[in-house]
């Protein structure tokens, strides 16, 4: 029990503990997306703080991020927005001295923004982070103010008041060279009227449009001249061309009529000749559709004989090669048979020739450790342990000598006895056939050995009686008869 309470603490202890530090983990990450700040396409973000440094290795105030999303590290680091939204600032200047020290007024409209770029846009986190809009819209305009006095002191009112295009070009290479200074960009500039105080402005207006209208006065009277002398030189050329068309016309009629006859009889005579031409292209188109349609007909066929010509010689060609590869496959698959039959018998008889090596070679073995053995039961004398094992072997050899003529019916032998020398030929028959098996005295000499002593010895002055000569009138019948079969 004491063990089950301790292991139950245990996983308590580790369970609180994984509970713990999930927990943390959790607010951890809540409070790294806190700080993962996106900065919207309106506005320029400005991280402050320690930002790292500059390329020129000098520590940098701020780092502006357009677009995209940036990490805010606590505790070191803190961000906030500039609007991009561009500001309309009117600018009513006015008795500002021109270079003919003539003082005019210029009301114009400026659009100011935040830049984007990456230079101006960190001077615009150095200077107008803190700024609200209205005191960012009021240094513009001081701004602007003095650069287009700047501006109208070295122009002309001919040249500000007919070439705009200069005067706008003039006003938004100085303007905006100092707004990037603070970090704005000029967007758009509209001049809407100038004026000046001693009327020199108005009275350029009025020459220029006195000498407008004079122009189209003169251009008029010009005008009506050509058109009155216009008017009788097309009714003089009305009237001529009239009288022309005219006899043109009488003239006209009367070579038509002549052409109209002329043009009939032609008519008529191509309708004939058309009619003969079309009868002749009738017949000879029908003869060459005949033609053709022959010639078709003659094409079709022999593209047909050739097909069917190539037919039956893909077909022939594709069986014979069909039986081709398939008298290759079998012939293949034969000799693999036959390979694969004789790696088995071979494989088989080399295991079966393994086989009976690796008998023999424990028969020979057994053999010579048994050998082994007598020998040490004998004193380590060879020639007394080949004599035990003769010894051993006796009633076998005995055995052998005996089955020599066991099998020997004496029953089924005749023999005509004639009694020679008063000794029975029979009996010398058998004595013969006895001493023909070689004694086993004999025996072990033949192999170059002798009885042991123990087996007794033998006197070689001793010898069996030689047999007794067979006579010609001895006469050995040997009648074989059959054996009755067996029940």
């Amino acid at each position: 029990m004491n063990l089950l309470s301790l292991s139950s603490g245990m996983i308590g202890g580790i369970i609180a503990i994984v509970v713990a530090a999930i927990l943390l983990f959790i607010l951890i990450i809540a409070m790294l997306a806190t700080r993962y700040k996106k900065c919207p396409s309106d506005k320029v973000m400005v991280i402050y703080g320690k930002v790292g440094k500059a390329a020129d290795g000098t520590a940098r105030s701020a780092r502006c991020i357009h677009g995209g999303a940036a990490f805010i590290v606590p505790f070191i680091q803190s961000y906030s927005f500039l609007d991009l939204t561009p500001i309309s600032i009117q600018i009513d200047l006015k008795n500002a001295l021109s270079r003919q020290n003539i003082r005019i007024d210029v009301p114009s409209r400026f659009t100011v923004g935040i830049s984007t770029e990456p230079g101006v846009m960190q001077n615009a986190a150095e200077r107008l982070r803190s700024l609200p809009l209205n005191e960012i819209q009021r240094l513009a305009e001081d701004i602007i103010l003095g650069q287009l006095r700047l501006i109208i002191a070295t122009m002309d009112i001919e040249e500000i008041n007919t070439d705009r295009d200069k005067f706008l070009e003039a006003v938004s290479i100085n303007v905006e060279g100092e707004l990037k200074k603070i970090g704005l960009r000029l967007i758009n500039v509209n001049v809407t009227d100038i004026s000046d105080e001693s009327g020199y402005i108005e009275a350029l207006g009025k020459e220029a449009a006195a000498k407008v209208i004079n122009d189209a006065k003169k251009s008029v009277a010009e005008k009506d001249r050509d058109g009155a002398i216009g008017q009788a030189n097309a009714q003089k050329e009305q009237r001529i061309q009239v009288a022309a068309a005219n006899s043109q016309a009488i003239e006209g009629e009367n070579k038509s009529k002549v052409l109209i006859s002329q043009s009939n009889a032609r008519l008529r005579e191509a309708e004939a000749e058309a009619n003969r031409t079309a009868q002749s292209a009738e017949f000879i188109a029908q003869a060459k559709a005949n033609e053709d349609a022959y010639k078709a007909e003659q094409l079709a066929e022999t593209e047909r004989a050739k097909r069917e010509r190539a037919t039956l010689e893909a077909d022939v060609l594709v069986n014979a090669e069909i039986q081709k590869q398939k008298a290759e496959i079998e012939a293949e698959a034969e000799a693999e048979r036959i390979r694969r039959r004789a790696q088995g018998e071979a494989d088989a008889e080399y295991a079966k020739r393994v086989a009976e090596a690796k008998g023999q070679l424990e028969i020979l073995s057994k053999q010579a450790e048994g050998f082994g053995k007598i020998i040490s039961a004998t004193g380590g004398t060879s020639d007394d342990a080949v004599k035990m094992l003769i010894a051993d072997k006796i009633e076998d050899l005995v055995s052998m000598q005996v089955n020599a003529i066991k099998n020997l019916q004496i029953d089924k032998i005749t023999v005509w006895d004639s009694m020679q020398n008063g000794k029975s030929t029979t009996a010398g028959f058998l004595s013969g056939m006895l001493g023909a098996v070689p004694p086993l005295n004999e025996l072990f000499k033949m192999n170059g050995m002798e009885l042991p002593d123990y087996l007794g010895k033998v006197n070689d002055k001793t010898a069996l009686p030689a047999p007794a000569a067979t006579t010609a009138n001895d006469k050995v019948k040997t009648d074989k008869k059959p054996r009755a079969p067996k029940a």
